[in-house]
């Protein structure tokens, strides 16, 4: 169970099944262990169970793949004029 805090409104939800907002700007959404907002970082996690882990989307073969694609250098190709 999570309980966050929006640093505009001073609103404090605490999940459940059922969604939740808070009604400022910030549009601060929660339902189970899924939190939203349009700014996060006008948003404060006051406590959870789990802990929160960033994990990335991308493996280690994958970012390097993205890597040596982002080097690659354009080629031109010249054709004849008849």
């Amino acid at each position: 169970m999570l309980t966050i805090r929006c640093k505009m409104c001073n609103t404090e939800l605490t999940s459940t099944s059922k969604i939740q907002c808070c009604g400022c700007p910030n549009m601060m959404k929660i339902i189970d262990d899924t939190i939203s907002a349009l700014d996060l970082n006008q948003v404060v996690l006051i406590n959870s169970e789990s802990n929160v882990k960033e994990q990335g989307h991308l493996k280690s073969d994958d970012l390097q793949y993205q890597e040596n694609r982002r080097k690659r250098k354009a080629r031109k190709l010249d054709f004849e004029i008849r």
